[in-house]
This record gives structure tokens, sequence and C-alpha cells, in this order.
């Protein structure tokens, strides 16, 4: 059972707030909400997980499909290293992690898929552009580009989100994207931009954007 891989990798880790941590992220992007956006993920080939935390969505997708090969890139260094520390507990070899700044991820088309999970909405404004110009450079032709992100409207739910982000980091800025403005954005890079939207009975306006390098499938 699936579920049962999520409860592992919480246990994974030994730090109780680590752990507190990790039941909401997966509250929030629970198991139905991680395979709805998996299913747009290769089942073999590396992917890019950007702003991988402390890894538990690489590990979730590595270990539902043995033949991809997760690659998790984060700026905290005490977070990587416990995703290291979760992957070698848990024995699953089909993950690496580097900590380094996803604004400054380089390649040429050699990745299958890339995805960042509410991780735009952290991204300061005028970086975001750098950002997925590089990504569309690292990713082979029709390859994905997965993003989650939250809407601006209805603003309710944009408030509420806003206070979780505030609760959960209050020092990380937040600048939520219009969905109309960033498909825009994502577009005028070269990418195409389906939207997915992610019906929750609780109040976050989520958006999955599923996007491909013109020229591609």
């Amino acid at each position: 059972m699936r579920s049962e891989q999520i409860f592992r990798i919480i246990r994974a880790y030994d730090d109780p707030v680590v752990r507190a941590y990790c039941w909401l992220r997966f509250g929030i992007l629970r198991q139905r909400f991680l395979d709805e956006i998996g299913q747009y993920l290769p089942p073999s080939g590396e992917v890019l997980d950007l702003g991988c935390g402390f890894g538990l969505f690489s590990l979730y997708y590595a270990s539902i499909a043995p033949g991809r090969f997760v690659r998790g890139l984060d700026l905290n260094g005490r977070r990587i290293a416990m995703a290291r520390h979760a992957a070698a507990r848990l024995a699953i070899a089909n993950v690496a992690y580097r900590q380094g700044d996803a604004r400054d991820v380089g390649g040429s088309g050699e990745y299958g898929a890339a995805y960042m999970l509410d991780i735009v909405h952290h991204v300061p404004a005028a970086s975001v552009e750098p950002l997925l110009r590089r990504l569309h450079g690292c990713l082979a032709p029709g390859a994905p580009l997965l993003i989650k992100d939250v809407d601006t409207r209805p603003a309710w739910k944009r408030w509420f989100t806003w206070t979780l982000d505030r609760l959960m980091d209050p020092w990380t800025p937040v600048r939520y994207w219009p969905a109309d403005e960033l498909e825009a954005l994502l577009e005028r890079v070269g990418f195409r931009v389906h939207r997915h939207l992610m019906v929750d009975f609780l109040p976050y306006p989520h958006v999955l954007y599923i996007c491909h390098r013109a020229g591609g499938r």
C-alpha cells in the first residue's frame, strides 16, 4: 500500500519537529494529490526535484518507481543531510541530494522531468523567469515540468494559505502568482501549458501546471 510507504518515510526522521512537519506536508499534499501529480512523471529516467527540502516527495516518487532516479536540490544544508539520512535508512538508492540554489540549476536536455511543489511562491519574483528559462534548457524536448502552486483566487483561500505559510516558516518571503500570470510567463519562456485544477476539501487554491517544452509531444 502506498499509504504505508508514506508512513515509512515519516518514520525515517528522528526529530519530532521534522516528523510533525512531515505529517503536515503529507496532510496537505496527501497520497491522492501526489499520485495525481505523479501520473505525469516518467516511470524511468532522471527527474529533478527543485526545493526538495527534507526529501519527502522525492523519496515517495523514487520508492514507487525503481526505474526513476530523483535528484533533489535545496538551499538548506541541514535539510539535505536529513534527506540523505532518510534515504539511507529506507534503503532507497534511486535518489541523490545536493545543496544548491534552484536558480543556478544547469544542464542541457538531460532531465526527463522536473517538478516544484509549492516552491514558486517562495522564489523572489524577479528570479522566477530566469529559473524557468534554466529549467527549459535542462529538460529534454517534450519532458514535463510540473509546478504545483496556489492561485491568488479566491482571496479567502489565499489568506488561509498565507497564514499557514507564515506559521510554518515566518522568515521566508511569500509572493503568490495569479494563475493567468504564471501561465503566461511559462508560455513566454517556451513551455506549452495545461492547467490542472486540484480540488481539495481543505481551503487551498491548488493549481498544477503541466508544462512541456515547445517542439515536444
